[in-house]
């Protein structure tokens, strides 16, 4: 699987309802590894990066949505 659709359960007012995230590669650990700030800063850029989305829209997802992408994350991993 190259990517999965993540539908959102709480969509946030600007209409997004769901998220693209693709198949993370090691660039992508790497570029999060040199985001500013803590883990929790690192992960939002990480996502961001593989949902071709600005952070400021992760950080705005409902926590339930947000484990969403968490899973869809770690699903990759397996």
């Amino acid at each position: 699987m190259s990517a999965t659709t993540i539908e959102l359960k709480h969509p946030e007012q600007g209409g997004i309802t769901e998220l693209v995230m693709r198949r993370p590669k090691v660039r992508d650990m790497l570029a999060s590894e040199k985001a500013k700030g803590g883990d929790a800063d690192k992960e939002i850029t990480l996502f961001a990066n593989l949902c071709e989305a600005v952070p400021a829209t992760i950080e705005a997802l409902d926590m339930a949505d947000y484990q969403q992408l968490q899973q869809a994350y770690q699903g990759f991993l397996s």
